[in-house]
This record gives C-alpha cells, sequence and structure tokens, in this order.
C-alpha cells in the first residue's frame, strides 16, 4: 500500500502519528489531540511568557496564557519575578485583566479578596463570616516555577522538571547571539501586534525554520527592497542550514555572515543603511558605535526556534498561543535597544513594519499559506505532511543533526519532541 494513504485509526498512539519523515493530517484537526497538547506539552514543560523588558520595575506585570490557562508574571517588591495562574482561590475570577501596566497588589473585582505581588493572599472582605474556617496562607495564588535565561522568562506547571538552561541546551548560544542586537546597548521589547489565524498552532511553529517557502510566499517583499537586499535574502541556494538542537529546539541560518552581529564590523555599511549611518555620526558616535548600531538594526541573519511557543526571529519574538485546535494567536514582539538612538530605533520600527506589521509584505502572505493548509488538513482522513525534504542530507552535528537551509529538519526536530512528551 502507498504509504501515503496508510489508514490511521481513531486510537492510534502518538508513535503511529509522527514518523521520521512525516506527520499524520489529524495533528491539525483532531479535537482530543489538541487537548491532550495542552496537558502534556503546554502543561508539562518550560513555557516562554514574557522578556524581563517587560516587566522591568517592582509591580510591572504581564498577563498571558500558557496553553489555555491563564497566568500573571509579575515582578514583586523585591525585584523577583512570579509566574501565577490568574485566578482568584475564592470563586475563580480573574484578578487582573490588563495586557501590561504596574500594580501595588492584585484585587479580585468579584469580591475584593487580595494578593501582595508574590501571590500571597493578604486581605479577605468581612473575615468574620469564615470564623474558623479560612487559614489565608493555605490560598495564595497558585505559583508555578520561573527560571530566566538571557532576559528570556520561562514558566512550568511541573516543580521537578529539568532546569531551564538544561532544556535550552544548545540553544542557548543562539539566544545569546540574538541578544547581541541591543547594538551594545540592553534588549527593549517596544510593543507587539496581535492578531490570529484560523488554522492549529504547529503550523505556525513550522514556519519560523521554513526557508522552502520564502522565494514563493515572500515574491511581494522581495519585490519591495532594493536589488542588495533582494540579493542578500536569496538564500535558499546559499550555504546557510538548519540545524536541530535538541528538545525540539532548532535555527535556521539563512545568512551565515550575519549569525554573530559583533563580527566583521568594518565590512562596508549597506546602502540602505548609509543614511543611518550619518546620521549616528552625526549625534557624534564613534564609527565603531555606529557600525555596531547599524549592524544590530538589521537584525540577525538566523531565526531560532524554541519549543513549543517563541522563535527568537530576526529582529522580534514571534510567540503563539493555542486557542483551539483550529485557531491560534501569533504576538509579533518587536525588539529595541533599550536607551539606544532614537533614530535607530525608528528604523527598526519600520522595518519590522515593512515585513510583520498588519499592512507589511511578510506576515499577511504567511498567514493566508498557514490558512490554507488548514483547508487542506479536511481533504482526507488518511493523508500525511510530508517533512523529508533535506533528510538525505542531513548529518550528525555537534549540537545535533544538520541539513540545508531549505531542509525540514527543524520541523523534524519539533515533531519528535511532540512525539516524545505526547507518548509520555
Amino acid at each position: 500500500m502507498n504509504r501515503l494513504l496508510d489508514t490511521v485509526t481513531l486510537d492510534s498512539s502518538a508513535a503511529d502519528l509522527v514518523l521520521p519523515d512525516r506527520v499524520h493530517t489529524s495533528l491539525y484537526t483532531d479535537p482530543k489531540i489538541f487537548d491532550e497538547e495542552m496537558d502534556k506539552i503546554f502543561s508539562g514543560t518550560w513555557v516562554w511568557v514574557a522578556h524581563a523588558s517587560e516587566i522591568p520595575d517592582s509591580g510591572s506585570y504581564k498577563t498571558g496564557y500558557i496553553g489555555k490557562q491563564p497566568v500573571l508574571t509579575v515582578r514583586d517588591r523585591k525585584k523577583q519575578v512570579h509566574v501565577l495562574l490568574n485566578r482568584c482561590r475564592h470563586r475563580g475570577a480573574t484578578v487582573c485583566e490588563g495586557k501590561k501596566g504596574k500594580t501595588n497588589s492584585l484585587v479580585c473585582p468579584y469580591h475584593g479578596w487580595s494578593y501582595a505581588l508574590d501571590g500571597s493572599l493578604r486581605g479577605v472582605p468581612h473575615p468574620e463570616s469564615y470564623a474558623d474556617m479560612l487559614d489565608k496562607g493555605e490560598l495564595p495564588l497558585v505559583s508555578l516555577r520561573v527560571e530566566e535565561y538571557a532576559g528570556m522568562i520561562f514558566a512550568t506547571f511541573k516543580h521537578d522538571i529539568e532546569p531551564l538552561v538544561d532544556f535550552l541546551g544548545p540553544a542557548k548560544k543562539w539566544m545569546d547571539l540574538f541578544m547581541k542586537q541591543g547594538g551594545g546597548y540592553p534588549i527593549k521589547v517596544a510593543g507587539e501586534h496581535r492578531f490570529r489565524f484560523p488554522g492549529n498552532w504547529k503550523i505556525q511553529l513550522e514556519n519560523t525554520t521554513d526557508a522552502y517557502h520564502f522565494p514563493l510566499v515572500h515574491k511581494s517583499f522581495l519585490a519591495s527592497v532594493d536589488k542588495q537586499t533582494e540579493e542578500m535574502l536569496d538564500f535558499v541556494d546559499g550555504t546557510g542550514y538548519v540545524e536541530d538542537l535538541g528538545n525540539g529546539h532548532s535555527v535556521m541560518v539563512m545568512i551565515p555572515e550575519l549569525v554573530d552581529l559583533e563580527a566583521n564590523l568594518d565590512l562596508p555599511i549597506p546602502a540602505r543603511f548609509e543614511s543611518l549611518a550619518a546620521e549616528l555620526r552625526d549625534e557624534g558616535h564613534d564609527e565603531p558605535s555606529v557600525r555596531r548600531i547599524v549592524r544590530a538594526v538589521g537584525g540577525s541573519g538566523f531565526n531560532l526556534n524554541l519549543f513549543p511557543n517563541v522563535a527568537c526571529s530576526m529582529a522580534f519574538f514571534r510567540v503563539l498561543r493555542p486557542i483551539s485546535v483550529t485557531e491560534t494567536e501569533i504576538h509579533h514582539s518587536v525588539i529595541t535597544m533599550d536607551g539606544g538612538p532614537a533614530c535607530a530605533n525608528r528604523a527598526r520600527l519600520r522595518l519590522h513594519e515593512h515585513f510583520q506589521g498588519p499592512m507589511g509584505f511578510g506576515t499577511p502572505d504567511d498567514s493566508e499559506a498557514w490558512e490554507r493548509v488548514q483547508k487542506g488538513a479536511s481533504a482526507g482522513p488518511d493523508l500525511w505532511i510530508m517533512l523529508n525534504r533535506g533528510l538525505a542530507g542531513e548529518k550528525p552535528s555537534e549540537d545535533g543533526r544538520v541539513s540545508d537551509v531549505s531542509a525540514e529538519t527543524g520541523m523534524r526536530a519539533a515533531y519528535q519532541q511532540w512525539k516524545k512528551m505526547m507518548s509520555a
């Protein structure tokens, strides 16, 4: 029988649904699989919740989700970061509805139970009605385990899980390289835009390390840039590569000369940045600083996928939030230089808007492709998604496995981690 038509039954295990070179379409369409993912993956591993710059001060907070569970990332009075379930211990109402902000305490709007920034229960209106039946020490907001690397804050419901640094493994060195986009200044998330598309979260997860689609899907973007930039982005036949970094993480190196933004700063400044360089010189920045800042503005030459929900992509963080088996929310957070030159940050914002923005030339085309994948997933119950590109040329590397830049190595890496966690 043609393996593309092999039958998969409703009681098939995760091992049956993920093969070395393909995954079954039901991973995009089965609500039962989606519910199991929320439990075994999003509640069972480290999940990205914020960048440190988004909660800079005591009382700073950011709300979000881990899987389908609402969480609150907050910095307490001692500057310690906490990730708390955004749910009052009394009757379950959320204690915070703002996306980001600053507060002195967390107060449930339903019955007024109040919590300190570390989640401890501090006050209950009219406590006499409880007599001796209420011990405030036993009813703090549920606290998750929190760890941070390179300014990126992760949380997990699983308190006996491996340390974050072990989970990240070889991905850490790529995170360090990505943070060089500060150009000598600290990295700062300057804002974000959000949108939803009618498709499964894993369709977007695959996209971050998919170079194969770029020349076709992004024709309009390539037509909108100068010739020098167009040639730089013609990387499908270049010397780049995709590498499996373990634990579902992967990196796609598109422009090898831009992996380390602090290397070879004596190279000519690209024509598209000459006016920015002149403006920086006029402001009094010395030549090494000008070159470092200009290089940082252009973004890194790689995309880093951190399983399961965040990507460090060119010059922004892309965060995915599963809504349902057929709907996903995407957050694009633009990276700027905290305290850096205003002209450089403006240039970064314009570059971000050009590709990622809602009126940009890149993300809208990506979203159309993702939606079409979800539609096509309904075309037949026994069809498979092929992930075998570059498999023949894949070989062991120091950190995992590597193949050419248009290979589907990163997708295979993510699905092997998916299979491992879903089989547990």
